[in-house]
């Protein structure tokens, strides 16, 4: 068997860090290349029997894949390369705009890029139970998404929170942005009908903790996932990778990699 040659950007990051140890437990796949920005005190650190270098242009030169958990401007700048190269990128990155989502839109047309929120199996799957208890359930019962991570995470709701209210948007028909309500502080007023609100904690070490409260007068149904490691997160990412191999160029998600 070949091992597929896969890109890590953001090598010397958490997730980075998870993705390399996935690598190494999986011969299907090798580390062709780690990446860090210009100036980054990782950089010549061996990373998988590579080492860690800021020139993406030569890292994805012969590459078939590219697992990117990074930041939003190296992502859309990644998705450039990668359209270009004509390979498989896998996007975990949070946090980008409208117009960071319209240049991968772009590039999707040129090569396969699978984007997620989350990568675990079981955040994929409480996402399809996400949409399935909403459009059970009906407006009658409030939906409310509460997340908590690590002190050092810089952007909220979390991407896998947006996802979540996403699934519960779509099955009430709606774009998310019409029904989000987020940040609620002093005189709010009564709770909007049909509203998805979200709340977002930080503190400590916590991988990702996310829950999803249907509520309703007199009853309350809570969906909740608890990640204990990034390496849910990184061995679903790499197998998104393995998955995109042949793939005609698209934007796919984590719920086409799993079947959901």
């Amino acid at each position: 068997m070949t091992a597929t040659p896969i890109v890590i950007a953001g090598a010397a990051g958490r997730m980075g860090q998870a993705i390399l140890q996935a690598i190494a437990a999986d011969p299907r796949a090798s580390v062709h290349a780690a990446l860090e920005h210009e100036g980054s005190t990782a950089l010549g650190r061996d990373a998988g029997g590579v080492p860690i270098t800021s020139d993406a242009l030569a890292g994805v030169l012969h590459a078939r894949a590219i697992i990117d958990f990074t930041t939003p401007e190296t992502t859309v700048a990644l998705a450039a390369l990668a359209a270009q190269a004509r390979i498989v990128h896998v996007i975990g990155t949070t946090g980008l705009s409208a117009e960071d989502q319209k240049k991968i839109v772009a590039a999707s047309r040129h090569a396969p890029i699978i984007q997620s929120g989350n990568f675990s199996l079981g955040v994929n799957l409480l996402a399809a139970l996400t949409r399935r208890a909403a459009e059970v359930l009906g407006p009658a019962f409030d939906i409310e998404i509460v997340e908590m991570h690590h002190r050092h995470k810089v952007d909220a709701p979390s991407g896998t929170a947006l996802m979540l209210g996403r699934a519960a948007a779509e099955a009430r028909n709606a774009p998310l942005e019409d029904l989000k309500v987020s940040g609620r502080d002093g005189q709010t007023g009564a709770r909007p009908d049909g509203a998805i609100g979200f709340a977002a904690l930080r503190g400590g070490s916590v991988v990702g903790d996310h829950t999803v409260i249907f509520a309703a007068d007199h009853e309350r149904i809570e969906l909740t996932h608890k990640a204990e490691s990034r390496g849910i997160f990184a061995r679903g990412a790499l197998a998104a990778a393995l998955w995109g191999q042949g793939k005609n160029p698209g934007l796919y998600s984590m719920q086409d990699v799993l079947g959901l």
